[in-house]
């Protein structure tokens, strides 16, 4: 076994790990500072030693102990009594269950901050170290490290209890986990600032993620639908960039380097998820992005439809970028006068107030419509506003094309 396959492998076992300890001594924290020392012993030893018949098993038995050794040095003689058992643990006693999806609602517990959720999600869940999580998030890692100290320390304070909720709680807390593992996911493909569009160990990880809860909920529409949409996405990164690291806007891209296997599968969970009785947000996203991948050039888009489906996804999720994008659609099908018509019902919106997306989109649009000096000042002022140095080149290189001419 590689390098590479011992790093999958004990990252695929860690959150079941971790969930298997929370579940009996409840301990999130120390929980997992002993995985962590158990994965690191297990990066030493099976190298050299081999792999476990049982690596699970293997993992579960040292974490447990480590988690012995520091009650021990930590708790009262009542303590250490009970805790005593948790050392007899072999691995032929270790459940076949999986708890990823159970530390997944841990960890996207409501008491948390969307931020926190994200953060705590990544380490404990994604197996991220704190320093990975903080680059990632251009924050300094004591910063970071402090956010995920608090959220134990909230969900800790709440007395959450490692189960299920049930019923409309259960779906709610679905809808965090899935909002979360989305949230990951567009950082990676789009970071929000920093030299790099996108940042592909984010993407990576919340793609395997969305696939251990769809494993765990395969009819799920919403689960399979966040699925899709992230493979369809995802699909296309080769082509949004040129070799220098330039933006590549979705017209222009070379479609012909989209990974089709990605697409196929996507496209394919797209149709699964719209088969279910209900409609919900991550279904129609995903319809709208395999839209996109049907079309083999971008003149062949089916802009009626994924105008369409922004409609329908405008009525049941309103949000003012399902309206931006939809002034997209809109000035493809109808022409950029009526896409400049839909995008000044946003400009009351304080959520979209000096939004580069919202300067740029209108940027182009009145570049089409002929008002050259207009797209002008509104893609400087894009690029102002954008922290992304990827946006900020093309944005700024629009504008400098529009003062040649």
């Amino acid at each position: 076994m590689t390098a590479p396959d011992f790093e999958d492998l004990l990252r695929d076992l860690t959150p079941q790990v971790l969930g298997t300890l929370v579940r009996r001594h409840g301990r999130f924290e120390g929980c997992e500072d002993a995985v962590q020392e158990a994965v690191l012993a297990a990066s030493v030893q099976w190298p050299e030693e081999g792999v476990p018949d049982n690596p699970r098993g293997w993992l579960v038995t040292v974490a447990a102990r480590r988690l012995v050794d520091q009650i021990r040095r930590d708790h009262a003689r009542r303590e250490r009594e009970t805790a005593t058992t948790a050392a007899e643990v072999v691995p032929e006693e270790v459940p076949d269950t999986d708890d990823t999806l159970l530390l997944l609602f841990l960890c996207c517990h409501p008491s948390l901050t969307a931020a926190s959720q994200t953060a705590l999600t990544l380490r404990a869940v994604g197996g991220l170290t704190t320093a990975e999580i903080a680059r990632a998030f251009l924050v300094p890692e004591a910063t970071m490290a402090a956010r995920i100290s608090r959220a134990k320390q909230r969900i800790r304070a709440a007395g959450s209890s490692f189960a299920l909720p049930e019923g409309a709680e259960r779906e709610e807390r679905l809808r965090v986990v899935l909002h979360v593992l989305y949230l990951i996911f567009n950082e990676g493909y789009t970071a929000s600032s920093g030299s790099e569009l996108h940042r592909a160990d984010l993407a990576h990880e919340a793609i395997r993620l969305a696939r251990m809860v769809h494993a765990q909920l395969p009819e799920d529409g919403e689960v399979t639908g966040l699925l899709s949409l992230m493979l369809l996405t995802h699909a296309r990164r080769a082509a949004r960039t040129t070799a220098a690291g330039d933006l590549v806007p979705l017209a222009e891209q070379d479609r012909s380097t989209w990974e089709r296997d990605l697409l196929d599968e996507g496209t394919a969970l797209a149709k699964a998820a719209l088969a279910g009785p209900e409609l919900g947000p991550y279904q129609l996203q995903a319809a709208i992005a395999a839209t996109h991948a049907d079309a083999a050039t971008a003149e062949e888009t089916d802009w009626a439809q994924v105008h369409a489906l922004y409609l329908i996804l405008e009525r049941i999720a309103p949000n003012p970028m399902v309206t931006l994008n939809r002034a997209v659609a809109l000035a493809e099908r109808d022409g950029p006068k009526a896409g400049l018509a839909l995008l000044a019902t946003l400009d009351g919106d304080q959520r979209m107030a000096g939004h580069h997306r919202l300067l740029s989109v209108r940027a182009h649009l009145l570049e089409r419509s002929g008002d050259r000096a207009g797209a002008y000042d509104h893609y400087r002022r894009a690029a102002k506003a954008t922290a992304s140095l990827a946006e900020q080149r093309f944005l700024e290189a629009r504008a400098r094309r529009l003062q040649a001419q």
